[in-house]
């Protein structure tokens, strides 16, 4: 289980000695399979995730994770402990094979079928990636989709994706749900998504809604989405793509 124990996060204003609160006393016990976060742009979504891999310190606050605090442990340490992370935008490895990143991910030597079975999961064609480094010459959707299959690999008890969605395609994206799904078959862990997507969002046991830094409404999806998709409840949502 993950808690969040009154995270805050303030930055530093660049020409003043301002400081902008981007969380404020964020209170969250995760325990759930699918836990989805949805709120506004700006709210402070994204950095409450990197705030959970490492990335982030928050100002003050504590996070445990099965009882342990690990508010000043290294992103390394975190992830030794069973905490993966997706970025947004992720990252690119010059020199690296898609093969030899999965590989890493997965903590040992697989064999080129394994790495196959990964890739086709999340729709990428095995025979045309496996060999390809991980660099500029890959698209932003392909780059994602590699990414989720790292994750995928790595198998951990708990994993974090920020907008998994953006820059996939119809094809992936239908598919992606069932990706989640297989992902919690195999580690019997949470998966913590960040998303605007209704399908996203549907699949969730628990939604949490950030606004303006706070924790604004906690609760099933029977209990969020309704208010979450009304007119007045003033949050950004998309509808999934149609085929």
């Amino acid at each position: 289980m993950l808690e969040l124990k009154d995270i805050s996060y303030r930055v530093e204003g660049a020409d003043t000695n301002a400081k902008t609160e981007i969380l404020k006393n964020v209170n969250l016990k995760i325990d759930d399979r699918f836990v989805a976060i949805t709120g506004p742009n700006g709210s402070g979504k994204s950095t409450l995730a990197k705030i959970i891999a490492g990335i982030v310190t928050p100002t003050s606050g504590r996070i445990y994770f099965d009882g342990v605090d690990i508010t000043n442990m290294s992103i390394t340490d975190r992830a030794k402990m069973g905490i993966s992370f997706a970025f947004q935008q992720p990252v690119k490895f010059k020199g690296i094979t898609v093969k030899d990143l999965i590989s890493l991910a997965a903590g040992e030597k697989i064999t080129v079928a394994q790495a196959c079975a990964y890739l086709s999961e999340v729709g990428l064609c095995a025979k045309e990636y496996i060999n390809r480094e991980v660099d500029g010459s890959l698209s932003g959707g392909e780059l994602k989709r590699i990414e989720i299959a790292m994750i995928n690999a790595r198998g951990t008890k708990f994993s974090v994706f920020d907008e998994p969605e953006a820059g996939i395609d119809l094809w992936s994206f239908n598919n992606l749900i069932e990706v989640f799904k297989k992902m919690y078959e195999r580690t019997k862990g949470s998966i913590l998504i960040i998303s605007h997507q209704e399908r996203i969002l549907d699949i969730a046991d628990k939604v949490v809604v950030i606004a303006d830094g706070t924790v604004a409404a906690y609760g099933t999806k029977e209990e969020i989405l309704p208010e979450l998709l009304s007119v007045s409840s003033g949050c950004r949502y998309t509808a999934a793509p149609k085929a």
